[in-house]
């Protein structure tokens, strides 16, 4: 019996090992991400049968290295069966993913930290809680290391909050000045580790910054994409995105929320983008099918790729950074 239950131990720990192995980049010098966004899943609802169809779906076709959901994953009770329904497709796969809260994850009797510890014991969650310190749950970093084991990329995860702190200031809410901070922080320390270069970085997160807003009406005509819905980001621009900028490590902002925006643009050399709405008649959705945004990564360039997927398989909207926005400015 001793043996019996080391040996199920040692298998336990190398399962747990093999799950949390680091992110890397293939042979090829390729890594892919699945950004799945507003599946706004209700369990005994049928509607949301066709974004767990979606899912599986993708999951085959794309065969990811991440997947990320950017919020609003759940929108019912029964929350934890909900939850395992969405990620399930994910974990069978043995595929790592990470997760950022919308504003509506916790609004159905599980606060963001009873969620946060819910989801970090699932096979194959690289999601964390982040520092108790900075404003919200899950604020994080993964790390994309290449073949020799270096840092090549990185990834900054955000929770965006949920609704406006200040009475008369709008709907929803902004990141904090803590959570810019520990980002020029971070990303001042892998610069300096990578010699004084930026790191190649992209950003996630569910409400989009104020700039969103603010390059649909100064470059319209230039967005790919559909832009049908004015963006509910926050009222007060607390500045995350002059951070980014001055850092020059951030190349692409990747959020949610705006069920009837998935398009993408260049803001002063940053790629603003957000996902396909992913889920079911739960809630709106004026786009027609679901979907998700697919984003590549080179290894060892500043550069990425990506498009918008529908359930189907019509790929949409294909854009490179930088080059796509470079060119059509010329």
């Amino acid at each position: 019996m001793r043996y019996i239950i080391i040996t199920l131990f040692a298998l336990f720990s190398i399962s747990m090992i093999a799950q949390k192995k680091p992110l890397q980049f293939n042979a090829d010098g390729k890594f892919k991400i699945i950004q799945f966004t507003d599946v706004h899943y209700q369990k005994e609802n049928p509607e949301s049968a066709v974004a767990i169809k979606l899912i599986n779906e993708v999951l085959d076709a794309e065969q990811p290295d991440l997947v990320v959901f950017t919020g609003d994953v759940i929108y019912a009770k029964p929350v934890k069966d909900g939850l395992d329904d969405v990620f399930n497709p994910v974990i069978d796969r043995l595929i790592p993913w990470a997760y950022v809260f919308g504003n509506h994850d916790d609004e159905h009797g599980m606060s963001r930290q009873e969620l946060m510890d819910f989801v970090v014991q699932k096979p194959y969650c690289l999601a964390q809680a982040g520092d108790k310190s900075l404003k919200g749950i899950g604020n994080y970093i993964l790390e994309v290391k290449g073949l020799d084991d270096k840092t090549m990329s990185v990834l900054y995860f955000f929770d965006s909050g949920a609704y406006t702190p200040i009475k008369g200031l709008g709907t929803y809410d902004w990141l904090s000045f803590n959570q810019i901070e520990w980002y020029n922080k971070e990303s001042a320390a892998y610069t300096k580790e990578n010699g004084g270069n930026p790191l190649p970085a992209l950003a996630f997160f569910h409400i989009p910054l104020a700039e969103y807003a603010r390059m649909k009406a100064e470059k319209y005509d230039q967005l790919i994409g559909s832009k049908d819905e004015t963006e509910c980001n926050g009222k007060l621009n607390t500045g995350m995105f002059a951070a980014m900028r001055e850092a020059g490590d951030v190349m692409g902002t990747f959020a949610g929320h705006d069920h009837d925006n998935d398009y993408i643009g260049d803001y002063y050399n940053i790629y603003l983008a957000y996902g396909r709405f992913s889920g079911g008649n739960t809630e709106y959705n004026n786009l027609g099918k679901n979907g998700c945004r697919v984003i590549e990564l080179q290894e060892g360039q500043r550069t990425f790729s990506t498009y918008i997927r529908l359930l189907g398989g019509e790929k949409l909207y294909p854009v490179t950074y930088p080059d796509t926005f470079a060119k059509k400015a010329e």
